[in-house]
């Protein structure tokens, strides 16, 4: 659930879970279902003044219900955009000659404007901000013979000295001109050892099609530079990208050219083969294996002035939230051995880290952090030799500190953080909320006679008799008794549920239950699960299923002791 706007917070009406249909349902369920839910709410079958200005409310609910979605028009309208779709200006004029995939056709084309609108609206900012950190003295300490007084010399040189060694700085900002236009801004700062330089990029692309785009680049700063690139797919398995760029130097000018050809190998595996001449020349070749649970990369690069062969491989695991890495590379620079880890921490941000042990580069560990388009790195020089002690602090540290932080400060952060976002989203539906409890009320009012003769049939034939019904927020843990453990957020709906019974079956479509009739929001925004205990053949089941999940009654397996 999306919690970034008061608009998004509003709680929408779910027909076709009021309704107790599935989102492909044929015109006779939906006739079906308006049926028995007509039976209960028509203000002529109540005759009590109360009770039928209730069931007046609960049968203009159901009617208006019926009335959008089996109507093709209005219920593919409602299907792109919800409620609020049948209430924007603009769509109820609408031609009744079109038909729901015309409108369906048409509403992505105005969503996909407004999507461009709210795009040049924003300049969608990237940065990457790496500080290189130099600790070889902490395992590999220099000798300090410099000071004269023996205190000094015991004590200060017993301190190991940690320096940051480099920085890079790198943002762009997008400046959308037209929907095929793009002007991008960049710039670098880095700086190394004392000295260091930068400089900044103006481009423009522009897309052709879906199939092709070229850009144009100027830089400035250590030299200027004009660049020109462009993309192009050739056919469904192969496409292109390179240019080429023109240095001014002193010297005078210094052309240079990239060019890269990629092949669709199969479903998961691309292959790259690639050329870059100039100053530096080299030719690197490329497969790429990325699979849903698994991703691997075999590279090989011959130039200057590296030649290398990598072999890497990601294990991904927890659906892509915790990915785990190896990769052994070795050159002309030396072999190097890196191992580890990236975990997902939370929607938009991810955390990795990696310990690189080679030769003769020594053991380094880098740590990494990225936030949306922002990307934090640290690259931590431990030791010029490979060492034992080194790898091993290099590996357990990071996840010792990862969980302190995690437990002490990230979950209790997010904790926070999501219930001022639920209690932000009750303010802004507190009134929906009151007014969906006081239909819930009077729908189970409405029900009683239709639950009464339901429930009498059902214990004749010894048919399915809901013993109890209760919807909300539950803890699933279970006592010495096997009854789940109930917080103060559930309602009771033995009613709804034992009126939705027929023919000694139940089902229950595979969406939220805070829309079927007698049922609302219990716990706005926490998980909700719905727990029903029910006979039948006189035999005691008992089962619960998550808010979205759909159910059908009755199941073997379902069978307790409980009495």
């Amino acid at each position: 659930m999306d919690f970034d706007s008061d608009e998004e917070n509003v709680i929408e009406e779910d027909f076709y879970s009021f309704l107790n249909v599935p989102k492909e349902a044929t015109k006779e369920e939906i006739n079906n279902a308006y049926r028995r839910l007509s039976r209960m709410y028509h203000p002529d079958k109540h005759v009590d003044p109360a009770l039928k200005a209730k069931a007046e409310i609960m049968f203009n609910k159901t009617k208006r219900a019926y009335e959008v979605l089996s109507d093709p028009h209005q219920r593919a309208i409602y299907d792109s955009l919800g409620t609020k779709g049948l209430e924007t200006e603009g769509w109820e004029i609408v031609q009744r000659t079109k038909t729901p995939a015309e409108i369906r056709a048409e509403y992505e084309q105005l969503a996909e404007e407004r999507a461009e609108r709210r795009k040049k609206q924003a300049t969608n900012p990237t940065g990457n901000i790496t500080i290189a950190i130099n600790a070889t003295d902490l395992f590999n300490p220099y000798d300090n013979e410099l000071f004269d007084d023996e205190f000094e010399s015991d004590f200060i040189s017993s301190i190991p000295s940690i320096e940051v060694s480099s920085m890079q700085f790198n943002q762009s900002v997008d400046f959308p001109l037209t929907q095929k236009d793009t002007c991008t801004l960049s710039g670098q700062l880095q700086t190394q050892n004392g000295t260091g330089g930068g400089g900044i990029n103006l481009s423009w692309r522009h897309i052709f099609s879906h199939k092709s785009w070229a850009e144009v680049e100027m830089t400035a700063g250590s030299g200027p530079a004009l660049s020109f690139k462009g993309f192009r797919t050739l056919t469904k398995r192969f496409f292109w990208n390179g240019g080429t760029i023109l240095q001014f130097t002193p010297e005078g000018v210094r052309p240079g050219i990239m060019s890269t050809l990629a092949m669709q190998i199969d479903k998961y595996s691309v292959g790259y083969l690639s050329y870059h001449g100039g100053i530096r020349s080299l030719f690197s070749t490329q497969v790429i294996r990325d699979t849903e649970n698994n991703r691997y990369n075999f590279s090989i690069q011959v130039g200057l002035p590296h030649s290398f062969v990598l072999l890497q491989y990601t294990r991904k695991m927890m659906n892509q939230e915790l990915k785990l890495k190896i990769a052994v590379k070795y050159g002309t620079f030396g072999g190097v051995i890196e191992y580890g880890a990236e975990k997902k921490i939370s929607k938009h941000s991810n955390l990795s880290f990696a310990v690189v042990c080679g030769v003769p580069s020594g053991v380094k560990l880098k740590i990494r952090l990225t936030r949306a388009s922002q990307t934090y790195s640290f690259p931590i020089h431990l030791c010029e030799e490979v060492m034992p002690a080194p790898i091993f602090y290099a590996t357990i540290v990071p996840l010792v500190v990862f969980v302190v932080v995690k437990k002490g400060f990230v979950e209790p952060f997010l904790k926070e953080e999501k219930s001022k976002k639920v209690e932000k989203q009750k303010q802004n539906n507190y009134n929906k909320l009151l007014e969906k409890r006081k239909e819930a009320v009077a729908a189970q009012e409405l029900m009683m006679a239709t639950y009464n003769r339901i429930r009498e049939e059902e214990s004749n034939k010894k048919g399915m008799v809901i013993i109890k019904a209760i919807y909300g927020r539950i803890i699933t843990e279970r006592g010495n008794q096997g009854d789940a453990e109930l917080s103060n957020e559930v309602i009771d709906v033995t009613v709804p549920i034992q009126c939705l019974v027929k023919d000694s079956k139940l089902v229950i479509h595979g969406r939220t239950k805070s829309e079927l009739p007698g049922f609302f929001d219990p716990a706005l925004g926490e998980e909700k699960m719905l727990h029903i205990i029910y006979n039948y053949h006189d035999q005691p089941h008992e089962v619960t299923i998550a808010d979205n999940e759909s159910l059908r009654l009755p199941k073997t397996s379902h069978r307790t002791n409980i009495t």
